[in-house]
């Protein structure tokens, strides 16, 4: 299910009534929490965070002349999900992620190699969003994305 959105705020318009409180407060809660640098964008169907080509002109290699992705979120038909390039890129990012959910989470994680996904929206472990949400500054993250993707 892809949303059709212009701004972070059409799409949580456009999300389930159910929905809208929960995946307000995960945005703010990684939008509140990354380092600086990072910009707002609409991309893919969903919503999320960049480094605008302005910090890194070279842009993402599977979209030239877009930002480079970092951090999404998506209202999916059944899940909110959240897409983190960084767990997908940095091992050791991702075993840490792995080693907290059980702290923070009496559920099982439920994810693929960079989505995080959350059936019941009471089950969302924010305080750990926010803490990954910390984890890599812009800088991090571009060079993260060249020593994995850029050819």
């Amino acid at each position: 299910m892809q949303i059709k959105a212009i701004s972070v705020e059409d799409y949580i318009t456009q999300i389930p009534e159910d929905r809208k409180e929960t995946f307000r407060k995960l945005f703010d809660t990684v939008d509140h929490n990354l380092p600086k640098g990072f910009i707002n964008n609409t991309s893919y169907g969903m919503v999320g965070w960049a480094v605008p080509l302005e910090t890194y002109p070279a842009g993402y290699h599977c979209s030239p002349g877009s930002p480079l992705p970092f951090i999404s979120l998506a209202s999916q038909k059944n899940f909110i999900a959240l897409y983190h390039m960084g767990i997908y890129a940095k091992p050791e990012l991702l075993d840490w992620f792995v080693n907290e959910y059980p702290k923070h989470s009496r559920k099982k994680l439920d994810m693929g190699k960079s989505c995080i996904r959350f059936k019941k929206m009471e089950d969302i472990p924010f305080e750990l969003i926010a803490e990954l949400s910390k984890k890599m500054t812009v800088e991090d993250w571009i060079n993260c994305y060249e020593s994995n993707f850029k050819r």
